[in-house]
């Protein structure tokens, strides 16, 4: 047991410092910025600090735990841990957040409770991420409802309340899937009722019990990644969200149904997995094109960018299915990647709406010479997610790639099916966004956008190029964080092969 409590710091410490905003004089919006971006920082830097120094990345079982008994009746602890798809998530989650609260500063509006909210959203996540108590991940989840929804409603566009409504309905209705799934698996066969998940991954149960319990998982982590046809609440949510609470949903939030799926679904219920694998490879393969199919046809830029999103994720679902240590690694390094990417577009969509107050591509054209920074940087931005050779998004996609061309569990006739889709996919992905940059870019420019624009400044340059940098340099040399979880893919993996002697040969 870990001698002092890391975690806890650091899940706590964001949503203390939150705590003492409302002190603050009401006026005094430039210190609260400030306050807000060093509590973000300090964070951080204690994050990486933490990992570091007390963190064995050679070590594949959960490090730095914390047990402390909550509620004794139903036997609910404080408890904590992580292993290296932990660690990927919360640096992730830290460095993220970070820049959408430096991307935050036009924000005017009662800042006050905007930052506190980003904070509370922060120690949340950071939660869900490193709890080993399934009642506890329940909680983290949930916490993350009410700041978005407030986020949106109050610092959203025209028709906040319809995509807040939405949102609310779709995953906080969602949510209640996780908590029956939670309970069955702690009060099966057994006297007193358990959440651990060190419990848990032991316990076996009969096949049909265990698929029902796996698809109430997957409903709720399928409205958050999300996966079709729970989708429809995302493209709303950032069509009216400001830019910095895009980031959040982009590049965090979005992640926690990935994470979910893998730290729950495939670890505690393998033989399940095992069944529905080829399933989650379809819907993904279908996602994928769908997505690029309907991203063409918005005539929104974050809506479009949205969209571009959901085609991304499709990309995860299929390195999950694959039950494959390649394709379970790229699908990690998929959520990475995009995370970063994503985060990178809304902001730069975010941006240049700042500049032409308009999110309609038809009434864009020709500020590629008014805004030569935001152009290039739009651009190079787009070809990253187009999984450009040299980025995180092309490594990503060719792991997955490879995961099924190579797999041994599926049929020659289902992996040429899967392949095939996936390869007009990643055709359809430049598609939509190089006519989105031609759109903005060139051409003929409009008469509501003559005059001359500013350009990125200092600061919307740095926030840019800290988000790229990483992009590259995993594209470039991707070891750097294959090696953080290379070990809990092997396990899982191998977990999973052991079950499938138990449920039977090729799922297809």
């Amino acid at each position: 047991m870990n001698q002092f409590p890391w975690l806890t710091l650091i899940v706590f410490f964001p949503i203390s410092a939150g705590l003492l905003i409302p002190f603050f004089y009401s006026k005094g919006n430039k210190f609260v910025r400030w306050y807000t971006l060093g509590i973000c920082l300090l964070e951080f830097l204690l994050i990486t600090y933490i990992f570091c120094y007390k963190y064995q990345f050679n070590n594949n079982s959960i490090q730095l735990k914390e047990d402390y008994n909550w509620i004794e009746l139903m036997d609910f602890h404080w408890r904590l841990g992580i292993d290296g798809f932990s660690v990927g998530l919360i640096l992730l989650t830290g460095f993220i957040t970070t820049l959408a609260t430096l991307s935050a500063w036009p924000i005017t509006k009662n800042p006050r409770l905007f930052y506190f909210l980003m904070l509370a959203m922060y120690s949340g996540q950071i939660g869900l991420f490193a709890s080993q108590d399934i009642l506890l991940f329940f909680l983290m989840w949930e916490l993350e409802l009410l700041p978005i929804y407030l986020l949106l409603i109050i610092w959203g566009g025209k028709c906040r309340l319809y995509a807040a409504t939405k949102f609310i309905l779709y995953t906080a209705s969602s949510s209640i899937f996780i908590l029956i799934g939670a309970l069955i698996m702690a009060s099966y066969q057994s006297d007193v009722s358990t959440f651990n998940f060190e419990n848990l991954i032991n316990k076996t149960y009969p096949l049909q019990l265990e698929i029902l319990i796996y698809f109430s998982f997957l409903i709720a982590y399928s409205v958050k990644l999300p996966v079709l046809p729970f989708h429809t609440w995302l493209p709303d949510t950032h069509g009216e969200a400001h830019y910095s609470t895009c980031m959040l949903l982009a590049g965090i939030l979005l992640k926690m149904g990935g994470y979910g799926i893998i730290r729950v679904n495939m670890e505690l219920l393998p033989r399940a997995h095992l069944l529905f694998a080829p399933w989650l490879i379809g819907v993904g393969a279908i996602q994928i094109v769908y997505a690029a199919l309907v991203s063409l046809g918005q005539r929104n830029l974050k809506r479009r960018i949205a969209y571009s999103s959901v085609s991304h994720m499709g990309f995860v679902l299929i390195g999950i299915g694959s039950i494959t240590k390649i394709g379970l690694s790229g699908a990690i390094l998929q959520m990475i990647s995009h995370g970063l990417i994503g985060a990178l577009l809304f902001f730069l969509s975010g941006i240049s709406y700042d500049r032409t107050r308009t999110l309609f591509l038809n009434q864009m054209g020709g500020i590629a010479t008014s805004m030569p920074k935001i152009f290039t940087l739009f651009t190079s931005s787009s070809l990253a997610s187009s999984a450009l050779p040299g980025t995180s998004g092309f490594v990503a996609e060719l792991m997955i790639f490879l995961a099924i061309v190579n797999n041994e569990h599926y049929s020659l006739f289902f992996k040429l099916i899967i392949v095939t889709i996936q390869g007009i996919g990643v055709i359809l992905t430049p598609i939509y966004l190089l006519s989105m940059l031609r759109q903005m870019f060139y051409g003929f420019k409009y008469p509501n956008i003559l005059v001359l624009f500013l350009d990125a400044g200092p600061r919307e340059s740095f926030i840019s190029l800290c988000l790229f940098i990483p992009i590259f340099f995993i594209g470039f040399y991707p070891n750097f964080v294959l090696a953080i979880w290379n070990f809990l893919s092997s396990s899982v993996v191998e977990r999973s092969a052991v079950n499938r002697l138990v449920v039977g040969s090729n799922p297809t």
